[in-house]
């Protein structure tokens, strides 16, 4: 094995942050696809926002106050179902092939961790929840360090953690903006693509693109 240590993003990555929505979407309305992207996308803008502005909140009142922007940006919606979609997202569904891949690169005795914007209760929650507690070798949150990524301290926690070079440190994350910063930190990145975005950041490209998780093994 070429790397000693996998990290994975959380959201997006390990985690469908879409599900939420998806399992109340008839009830919510038809626009709830909308209402979950804007979820996302305002959850993402104001982890970036408190980041430069230096004043941190931790992700969950960040992912409240989106939820509420997405309801007054798509009011549409059912509102009635907004206690209900917070208290979902504790409990998020993992993307199919995520158990039997991590379970392949245990085996393999890679160790792996968690690198995350999420609240140290947030990925408590959801890795309890998703029967992955034992799987992972560390957790980390930003927390600690009351910024988000991509600051390059976040991927310096693993690194130091750990005790290994940037390049012996394999990341994975569906996020590009993040691999961005993973790539430029030093680590070998691997963007899981699974919207099939177009590619931005040229400069920073990531060591490979897959369309799930389930290609990693093979990666190496």
């Amino acid at each position: 094995m070429s790397h000693s240590v996998y990290v994975f993003d959380a959201y997006g990555t390990l985690f469908d942050v879409h599900a939420a929505v998806r399992k109340h979407a008839a009830a919510i309305g038809p626009n709830s696809t909308r209402l979950s992207a804007v979820w996302r996308e305002k959850q993402l803008e104001y982890s970036w926002t408190r980041s430069l502005m230096g004043q941190y909140a931790d992700f969950w009142e960040l992912t409240r106050e989106a939820l509420d922007t997405a309801y007054n940006m798509v009011p549409d919606c059912d509102p009635s179902y907004k206690q209900t979609l917070l208290d979902a997202y504790w409990k998020l569904d993992t993307y199919p092939e995520v158990p039997e891949v991590l379970k392949a690169l245990k085996e393999q005795g890679a160790r792996l961790a968690i690198l995350s914007n999420g609240s140290p209760a947030m990925l408590e929650s959801a890795v309890q929840a998703a029967g992955m507690t034992d799987v992972f070798d560390e957790v980390f949150s930003v927390d600690p360090l009351r910024r988000f990524k991509p600051d390059p301290e976040i991927y310096d926690m693993v690194t130091t953690h750990f005790r290994i070079y940037p390049q012996a440190c394999s990341f994975q994350s569906s996020n590009r903006w993040d691999i961005a910063g993973a790539t430029k930190f030093g680590m070998r990145t691997v963007w899981i693509n699974r919207a099939q975005a177009p590619e931005e950041y040229h400069d920073l490209t990531p060591t490979a693109v897959l369309t799930s998780l389930s290609g990693l093994i093979a990666l190496g």
